[in-house]
């Protein structure tokens, strides 16, 4: 067995050893540069590089591992785990060089939702590969410094507690009314580069599928009833929604909004408010019109006339409003960042 302890890393035309790099030959411009990029990322191969270290010196040391390596390295025990635990998290083929160890790190605690043997929600011991890829996806694809990944971690888990209280709370709905951040894609039929930067400097917009994912059906009676804004262009998206809400499509209403607005093939001045049902609610006695007009004032603030309308149509039962702005009645419960 070789027992020398020389550093062996070459590169071109360097030799890098534990006191300095040897320069073997004549180096290019390009080489020089390649290289400082290579001494530029050694800390963050080392970090990997431990974390593996570790994972293999388990089976050498058991319980007395850390102990041993920090003998070895002079790093507290702690920063240890911490390594040892991205490397296991994070096999070589889902690491990308992309980006930083700091990166991997902050998504490595995220955790999938599960079921009790009661039917309530929590977090799970289980780790959530699918959205930690889909937010290492996201951080390359628009160069994320770590803080912003952070903090875009940390929202997530802030929601993800936010369904789980809401799926676990104990009494439910029978009247929803809803009135969602949909997400615009710029580019496609349903809006342009402008309107994307309108409708997104108003409120934090949610995709199809985070909408969908709300645990909208576990707070609902059997028998419930949904009121969803949706706006032209949306419509045919909202229906997934409305099924994985649990609901069925059943009829709708107009806001007619009076001033023109921005729009794809036509200025639209009009939204639609779907009224969707879950098992049987009981009839409407009075028939309203379909069609209502006024004014809007600020950007996606609704009538009041809706919410009253509801309670008039539907006197009895527990409701609630999702994405809630401003200060509802108190008979109102309310979900949203905009809420008071």
């Amino acid at each position: 067995m070789n027992e020398s302890k020389e550093l062996q890393l070459q590169t071109g035309p360097y030799r890098t050893t534990f006191i300095g790099t040897e320069i073997i030959r004549e180096s290019t411009p390009q080489e020089w540069e390649i290289y400082g990029e290579i001494l530029r990322r050694v800390d963050e191969a080392k970090q990997w590089a431990i974390g593996d270290w570790l994972k293999d010196g388990k089976r050498h040391y058991g319980d007395g591992l850390y102990q041993k390596a920090a003998g070895i390295l002079g790093c507290a025990e702690g920063d240890l785990r911490n390594m040892k635990y991205i490397a296991e998290q994070f096999q070589l083929s889902v690491r990308t060089d992309k980006l930083s160890w700091r990166h991997h790190y902050e998504v490595a605690s995220l955790k999938t939702i599960k079921e009790t043997e009661k039917g309530k929600l929590q977090l799970s011991d289980e780790t959530d590969y699918e959205k930690i890829k889909e937010f290492l996806n996201k951080a390359e694809k628009e160069k994320l410094s770590v803080r912003d990944l952070r903090l875009i971690v940390s929202q997530h888990k802030e929601q993800q507690q936010e369904y789980i209280r809401l799926a676990n709370a104990p009494e439910k709905y029978s009247i929803v009314y809803a009135d969602p951040p949909w997400k615009y894609i710029s580019g496609d039929q349903h809006t342009d580069t402008e309107q994307e930067t309108v409708i997104g400097s108003h409120y934090k917009q949610m995709t199809i599928d985070e909408l969908c994912a709300m645990p909208i059906k576990q707070m609902i009676y059997d028998n419930s009833i949904l009121f969803l804004w949706v706006t032209a262009p949306l419509l045919e998206e909202c229906f997934d929604l409305i099924r994985a809400w649990g609901f069925k499509y059943k009829t709708g209403m107009v806001w007619d909004k009076v001033k023109h607005n921005v729009g794809h093939k036509v200025s639209i001045r009009h939204e639609h408010l779907l009224i969707c049902e879950r098992g049987q609610m009981p009839d409407i006695h009075e028939l309203v019109d379909s069609v209502y007009s006024e004014e809007r004032t600020e950007h996606s603030k609704k009538p009041e006339y809706f919410r009253e309308l509801i309670d008039k149509l539907y006197p009895i039962g527990k409701r609630i409003e999702i994405f809630a702005r401003g200060k509802l009645p108190e008979n109102w419960d309310t979900w949203g960042d905009e809420a008071e």
